[in-house]
């Protein structure tokens, strides 16, 4: 990996510590998200920049393109993604479930067409989501509180740091050939982005403060994943990450609405949004330099 990657993986690690020590000296109206203030002007940041750039970017992309290429376009980087799902599968235990992300990713790199195609889910091998930030959810790190990350948007100081392992796996980033790379990084931030124009749009139109609607859509889908679907009763003082409401009951958000707003969270407000010259991993979080 080039020397701007390990530039940047030690600019997140010291954004998180600074984040650690903010936190500390901040007074909190809210546990979850005890540096506010800050997020709020970094989510404001992120905005901007995604309307400015990312979006429109997006919009061109999704009208030039018919759906049957993005979709393909789509099913290809998700493939890519399978193997580090599979090794985060195993690492939690879930031999099984890593076995079967492995032969979807055989599968669907074969027959699939080097993934253009997701031949998997069509035989009963259907996608997963994992991720370092859940498996060290399910080996019982606490999430820590709520971040906002200049251009990679909603994260927690657990997901922040577990993005670096995340970034260093990626299949992606790990191609040599530095145009292929970031061309193809170019390519997965704005296949992302198009595919949440929708879902970015109903949220603007229905949240009254879109921050605090995406910081708790956000928490609430992560603990979800963290235990696949089926999360633990916490007492308020523990839920650091689950969306309880003051009486001790569950938010009426269902997951699946909660999926669809991550989406938009961790893509819109200039989520993974390039530094330079548009290329940013959207799934990673790190830039890529196109000077390098």
């Amino acid at each position: 990996m080039g020397v701007n990657t390990k530039v940047s993986s030690l600019r997140l690690v010291v954004l998180l510590a600074a984040a650690v020590l903010f936190a500390g000296c901040a007074t909190a109206t809210n546990p979850r998200d005890p540096i506010e203030p800050f997020n709020r002007a970094v989510f404001n940041f992120n905005e901007t920049v995604d309307s400015a750039v990312l979006k429109p970017v997006a919009q061109g992309y999704r009208a030039v393109l018919p759906e049957p290429i993005r979709a393909g376009i789509g099913n290809f980087f998700s493939n890519l993604e399978d193997l580090w799902i599979a090794v985060n599968q195993v690492l939690q235990g879930k031999v099984a479930e890593g076995v079967q992300d492995t032969a979807r990713f055989v599968f669907n790199s074969t027959i699939g067409l080097f993934g253009l195609i997701d031949i998997a889910s069509d035989i009963g091998l259907p996608k997963h989501n994992e991720d370092l930030g859940q498996t060290l959810g399910r080996w019982g790190i606490a999430s820590g509180p709520y971040l906002v990350i200049p251009f990679l948007g909603p994260s927690t100081i657990r997901d922040g740091l577990a993005r670096v392992g995340d970034t260093r796996a990626d299949i992606v980033r790990n191609i040599k050939d530095v145009p292929t790379r970031n061309t193809l990084v170019a390519v997965r931030i704005v296949s992302a982005r198009a595919d949440v124009l929708d879902t970015v749009r109903v949220l603007e139109e229905a949240a009254l403060d879109k921050y605090g609607f995406i910081r708790d859509s956000y928490l609430q889908r992560r603990r979800s994943l963290v235990y696949d679907g089926d999360p633990p009763r916490e007492s308020t003082l523990e839920s650091s990450e689950a969306d309880v409401t003051p009486d001790g009951t569950q938010s009426a958000k269902s997951a699946d609405e909660a999926s669809q707003v991550e989406s938009a969270a961790a893509l819109a407000p200039g989520a993974d949004l390039p530094r330079q010259a548009l290329v940013m991993d959207v799934n990673s979080g790190a830039p890529v330099s196109v000077s390098r």
